[in-house]
């Protein structure tokens, strides 16, 4: 979808992504563009930032705000180049700036870098989905951002009405204790300045594992039913894994940092790390919250 309020830009935009195979829609306002979108859903948005009505920074706040719109691609477009103009298109969820007047390769060059990034994106929800891994994504406030299905299952199991299944109504999914517990460890964190959790924390015979997310202010919640002891053998053996391989990862489910694992297993926090490496490597994953969620889905 293409959003201006200058013809011209419309057309040239219009004819350059058609005739590179693109199916086009475009609205010259920020109001049209969302009503529109409420009706068929765009792979990609091209917003330009100054228009008439309510201008591009704010429509990309609406989009951002719903959730059945906030993952769509949006791309500024602007002839600004002040850094706070920047900086705001980056605070409301853009992801990248086209600087006018536009050069045709430089779009559709963004344009394919961000539309084959969101298709992975989408790949992966849509495997967390059909596999029997239960996490859910939490902001700072502890509100669910997203969920896969198997969590939705785990948490009306535990909870007095039925979690939300459509777009709204995921703030209160979570009983209090668990959201109260997300809180304290997350308060917890930022106050001590670890950069790991290290605690779970049990309810209704589910225990809860919260992760911080890389590169993001929001963390994963990963639910699994209460165990006093994982199966060791079968992991290592479902995973490729060495013994002590086996149970680090064990305790790094459980929220233990590299030095609590340490201390845990009689090993140096460095060892622990070059272990997780090779976890790491054998997995095919390159975070531990990765990793935790093969274990899971393993076991």
């Amino acid at each position: 979808m293409i959003v201006d309020d200058t013809p011209g830009n419309l057309a040239m935009l219009s004819d350059l992504l058609s005739e590179a195979g693109y199916r086009v829609l475009v609205a010259t306002d920020g109001v049209s563009a969302i009503e529109q979108i409420g009706f068929l859903k765009p792979d990609i948005i091209l917003l330009d930032v100054m228009m008439p009505g309510i201008d591009g920074f704010e429509t990309c706040q609406r989009l951002k705000s719903d959730p059945a719109t906030g993952d769509i691609p949006l791309l500024f477009m602007t002839g600004l180049t002040e850094l706070e103009h920047l900086l705001r298109g980056f605070e409301e969820g853009g992801l990248d700036y086209i600087v006018k007047p536009v050069r045709p390769p430089e779009v559709l060059a963004r344009i394919e870098v961000h539309l084959n990034q969101a298709r992975q994106m989408q790949q992966v929800r849509m495997a967390l989905d059909h596999s029997a891994v239960s996490v859910v994504t939490v902001n700072t406030s502890a509100e669910i951002t997203w969920m896969t299905v198997a969590a939705k299952t785990i948490l009306h199991s535990i909870t007095e009405r039925q979690v939300a299944s459509e777009q709204n109504d995921f703030a209160d999914a979570l009983p209090s204790p668990i959201h109260d517990w997300i809180m304290q460890a997350i308060k917890h964190s930022v106050t001590s300045g670890a950069d790991q959790i290290g605690t779970d924390f049990a309810y209704k015979g589910i225990v809860f594992t919260l992760m911080p997310c890389e590169h993001s202010p929001e963390y994963l919640l990963f639910l699994s039913k209460r165990q006093e002891t994982w199966d060791l053998d079968a992991l290592r053996e479902s995973l490729g894994l060495t013994g002590r391989e086996a149970e680090i990862l064990m305790w790094i489910s459980r929220g233990k940092t590299n030095k609590e694992v340490g201390i845990i297993l009689g090993s140096s926090p460095r060892t622990v790390n070059k272990h997780l490496e090779h976890i790491f490597e054998k997995l095919g994953v390159s975070t531990r919250a990765a990793a935790v969620a093969k274990a899971f889905q393993s076991s």
